[in-house]
């Protein structure tokens, strides 16, 4: 039995997956070091958990249906899954927040559709956006960066805050988490505050936030490395980039006093994690040229609109759902012409 649909991406075997999948593991890897760098090593503890569980859950539905374990279970995609999702989430996510958000993810988003190859969304954005709306003051409470932390929490603190809920009696809560510079921007502006005058928080720099600046360029540089070897199309970061750029540029030219500047959304949030490694899963995403860019062109312009006028912050995994519904129609009406087909 073949392992993968014959329909768009035409993967071929579990070994091109494999290979597909170790290569995104290789690109991720800078990107958490500096996450782990700006927010604690409790980022290395919810990678792990969300490791442990994917493969269990992997294994789990596996079995139930009837499926050898191996070429499955080794392929990475569970695995890249689970990294996605975890460094998505706040760091110190408690352990019952990232089981549910990987096994949703597993269970429902990939293998109820069938399992790798057939799932029409985004498994670790269908998980995210279940996390944050039904638990959104965990999915809120970020760390903040360390140079900036009154406490940093070293790895087994971070373990038993992640797994007991509690640290040392004498750390409140609020001294472990902060606002996003995504929320804080969002939250100021509402408040009548300028962006000029946002700026001036110790959470940000004079480009974006403090940490999550050098984040997305970790990612940017992982999603480019990942584009020279192949592995990802330009097209749909392009075009998702372009489209964020584009019109937070006119906004912020329009209205300086009410938006921030284009750099800000590039390089705030998960912009880059966005664009280099959620829109271009190669499943769910749209398949021919045209397509990717109308594709990550629509990511980036949901982005943008959930960002400044919708309810959450950054709206990366909502725009990505939203796009992977119009695949289908995008794929359909982007087919190239047949050559040599006149008709018009």
């Amino acid at each position: 039995m073949a392992l993968f649909k014959l329909t768009p991406p035409f993967l071929s075997g579990s070994s091109r997956v494999t290979k597909h999948m170790l290569q995104l593991l290789a690109a991720l890897i800078p990107a958490i070091i500096a996450l782990v760098y700006f927010f604690g090593p409790a980022v290395i503890v919810t990678i792990i958990l969300a490791i442990v569980v994917a493969l269990l859950a992997e294994a789990l539905m596996l079995k139930l249906r009837q499926r050898p374990l191996m070429p499955f279970l080794t392929d990475g995609s569970a695995v890249v899954t689970a990294i996605l999702l975890a460094i998505a989430i706040p760091p110190m996510a408690p352990w019952w927040l990232t089981t549910i958000g990987i096994l949703f993810a597993i269970i429902f988003a990939k293998h109820l559709y069938g399992g790798l190859g057939y799932n029409p969304f985004n498994p670790a954005m269908v998980a995210y956006v279940l996390l944050l709306i039904s638990f959104p003051l965990e999915m809120t409470q970020w760390s903040p960066i360390t140079s900036l932390a009154d406490h940093v929490v070293d790895i087994p603190s971070a373990f038993q805050f992640i797994f007991q809920g509690s640290l040392n009696s004498q750390i409140p809560i609020d001294a472990i988490s902060a606002a996003t510079p995504l929320d804080e921007m969002k939250t100021q502006i509402g408040l009548l505050q300028t962006p000029e005058q946002i700026m001036q928080s110790p959470i940000f720099n004079s480009l974006a936030g403090q940490g999550w600046l050098w984040v997305n360029i970790w990612f940017a540089i992982g999603g480019l490395f990942l584009i020279n070897r192949k592995i990802i199309s330009w097209h749909i970061p392009f075009s998702m980039l372009a489209a964020i750029a584009t019109i937070s540029l006119v906004t912020w030219l329009i209205s300086p006093e009410s938006y921030a500047s284009p750099l800000f959304h590039l390089l705030s949030g998960g912009t880059m994690i966005g664009a280099f490694f959620i829109a271009t899963d190669p499943v769910t995403a749209a398949t021919t040229v045209k397509g990717r860019i109308i594709f990550g062109a629509g990511i980036g312009l949901l982005t943008y609109i959930i960002r400044v006028w919708g309810g959450y912050p950054d709206g990366i995994a909502f725009a990505v759902l939203l796009m992977n519904m119009l695949v289908p129609l995008i794929d359909y009406y982007s087919q190239p012409r047949v050559y040599g087909d006149t008709s018009s």
